[in-house]
């Protein structure tokens, strides 16, 4: 091997230790990951550091931090290491061989009820593509794409204009209340009488959409509490402590003691997945794996 193509491997090895102790929080983790010794993980680190001129990385009792000529310089190894896997993505396909590593960013709901099957059915069809998920908010998930942390994500609109966006679903949002509530026995609820009840509804980046609905339709709620997780929210509502506004998918294993109800106006939330333009083969491969499987299952919003 030439000089220059070595000193580009060793460079580019580099870079994914430095991330990838990043990612993990510890040259422990890190060398578990990479099959590494610690001793090798922290000659990789302390080369990286001498070639640029800065410290990279803080060790104390709280683990690994990043210095702020760090974190300068994380963005830059991630995109590196993006391209650099969609390159040897692109050349195994040219090729003719299917390889790689798909991270993909979701949350609970399209987690639950689609992923399961869309795994399945991505795995046997691609056995060589390795899939890896990380659950979160809209506002991780989003942030995860956009830094390149995931390759993919579920999100719902709106999305910003650097990320490419493909529809998938429109969501109804529903209202669901106790058994025990006075309103259990009809079958709208007008936003009037949604400002008169307790509310339960998720905290900020778990969801935008009952937001969304409140500024739209200038109602002033009355909010108890703000919860991250469907199942906490479902079992206050299921105790009668308020009543809550939910998109459907999430409501496929309610209580037989809940009702659901219909908003006085129609709204929905938008779900599609994104990603960064110029995305990997492996990448669009589970994008139209995704689209085929809710096509097939006539799920797919036309």
């Amino acid at each position: 091997m030439k000089t220059y193509e070595w000193r580009m491997m060793m460079t580019l090895a580099r870079y994914e230790v430095f991330y990838t102790v990043v990612e993990s929080g510890s040259l422990t983790k890190a060398g578990q990951i990479l099959n590494l010794t610690q001793s090798g993980i922290s000659q990789a680190i302390t080369s990286l550091e001498t070639e640029l001129g800065f410290s990279l990385l803080t060790r104390g009792r709280g683990g690994i931090q990043l210095t702020s000529n760090g974190e300068r310089m994380l963005s830059y190894v991630r995109d590196i290491l993006f391209l650099y896997e969609g390159m040897k993505q692109e050349a195994a396909a040219i090729n003719g061989i299917e390889m790689g590593v798909v991270r993909i960013g979701t949350f609970t709901s399209v987690a639950s009820q689609w992923l399961p099957d869309i795994i399945k059915l991505f795995e046997e069809d691609h056995p060589g593509i390795e899939l890896q998920l990380y659950e979160g908010d809209y506002a991780s998930i989003e942030q995860w794409i956009s830094t390149g942390e995931v390759d993919c994500g579920f999100l719902t609109l709106p999305t910003p204009k650097s990320l490419e966006f493909t529809p998938l679903k429109k969501d109804r949002m529903l209202c669901i209340l106790s058994d025990q509530h006075p309103l259990q026995n009809k079958d709208n609820i007008s936003f009037k009488e949604i400002e008169n009840e307790r509310l339960i509804i998720p905290k900020l980046g778990w969801d935008h959409e009952v937001r969304e609905i409140f500024k739209e339709n200038n109602i002033n709620p009355q909010i108890k509490f703000e919860v991250s997780e469907d199942e906490i929210i479902i079992a206050m509502v299921k105790n009668n402590l308020g009543i809550s506004i939910r998109p459907e998918m999430t409501l496929s294993s309610l209580p037989s003691c809940m009702r659901i109800l219909n908003l006085e106006k129609e709204s929905f939330r938008y779900i599609g997945i994104a990603t960064k333009p110029n995305t990997s083969p492996a990448t669009r491969k589970f994008v139209d794996c995704v689209y085929s499987w809710l096509k097939s299952n006539h799920l797919l919003d036309s």
